[in-house]
């Protein structure tokens, strides 16, 4: 295999906002899929309350429902390329965040 010799660049990058995109978006639900080379990240959000009730319920030994309705927030299509940096940027932002607080994975 030949070896790879990628120089990486700093670059200072100015995102700039169309319509609402700037406005944070509340989410709770994540899920990735990757077809075809591209990974499909949605991002949705399901009421706290129904969470709750599942969590009753389940710890109640009763039948929970077999699916669940929530809201798409955003769905995200993007190269494979793009999802590793975005991994890489992740970790990054965990391993900062480790001694500050409890982190779950």
């Amino acid at each position: 295999m030949a070896e790879r010799n990628e120089n990486v660049v700093a670059l200072n990058v100015k995102l700039m906002p169309v319509e609402n995109s700037d406005q944070p978006v509340s989410v709770n639900y994540t899920t990735v899929g990757v077809a075809q080379g591209i990974a499909y990240l949605d991002f949705g959000f399901i009421e706290p309350a129904v969470l709750a009730m599942l969590a009753r319920t389940a710890r109640d030994g009763k039948a929970i429902p077999e699916s669940l309705d929530g809201k798409l927030v955003v769905r995200m299509a993007m190269g494979l390329d793009v999802l590793q940096r975005l991994h890489q940027q992740l970790q990054q932002v965990l391993v900062g965040m480790r001694g500050k607080r409890d982190v779950k994975p």
